[in-house]
């Protein structure tokens, strides 16, 4: 057999897509979405431009690639610190400390590709994504209350729909705090304390255990 016969087709690449792929989220959420160009994506992922438009394509399929990969990666993480703590508050803790320390990064660029970045895009599939990202996230939430419910950590009219959305607000909330530049230490205690708050009794159940 030649060598020719058993020689690669194509110059291997010389970098990681997926680091390529880390490395554009941190442009975008540098400069937002408007503000980056197509020099400023050569520069920051480390590829040439012939590579960047035949591997990865224009600026708007990179920013969904990068939308995607960021959203699957942040939520294993979330969904992790939401069901590893064995109780129904331990998990609502880990899940807004969660937010407040991925906000908070050493070496993380501001702005979170999810509420900073991406709801500014004028972008159809854009709008799309995100909004399917928020029903995960209420479902995620959701199904650790039920969790809850079937463990008789809260009673089973605890308002499950409600507060999950609760919660995801107050994490958006939280993250939004430390874009303004609200001290990590001063967020972690808050977030702690929103927890306790999420699983406070309605007043109405509150008035007839009285």
């Amino acid at each position: 057999m030649s060598q020719n016969a058993i020689r690669p087709r194509g110059r291997p690449r010389s970098f990681d897509e997926r680091d390529a792929l880390e490395k554009a989220t941190q442009v975008f959420r540098s400069k937002g979405y408007d503000g980056v160009t197509i020099d400023d994506l050569v520069a920051g992922m480390g590829v040439k431009r012939p590579t960047l438009y035949s591997v990865f394509g224009d600026k708007r399929t990179i920013f969904l690639r990068a939308l995607r990969a960021y959203a699957e990666a942040k939520g294993a993480r979330a969904a992790q610190a939401l069901f590893s703590p064995p109780s129904l508050r331990d998990s609502l803790v880990g899940f807004l400390k969660h937010a407040v320390e991925s906000a908070t990064a050493e070496g993380s660029a501001p702005g979170c590709l999810l509420l900073c970045v991406a709801p500014l895009v004028d972008d159809a599939e854009v709008r799309q994504f995100l909004q399917d990202a928020v029903a995960a996230g209420l479902a995620l939430v959701e199904r650790r209350f039920c969790d809850g419910i079937s463990t008789g950590e809260i009673q089973s009219d605890f308002p499950v729909a409600a507060r999950a959305s609760q919660v995801l607000d107050l994490s958006r909330g939280l993250t939004m705090r430390a874009q303004m530049g609200a001290p990590r230490k001063t967020l972690l205690n808050d977030a702690a304390e929103a927890a306790e708050l999420v699983l406070l009794p309605r007043l109405g159940n509150a008035k007839r255990e009285v």
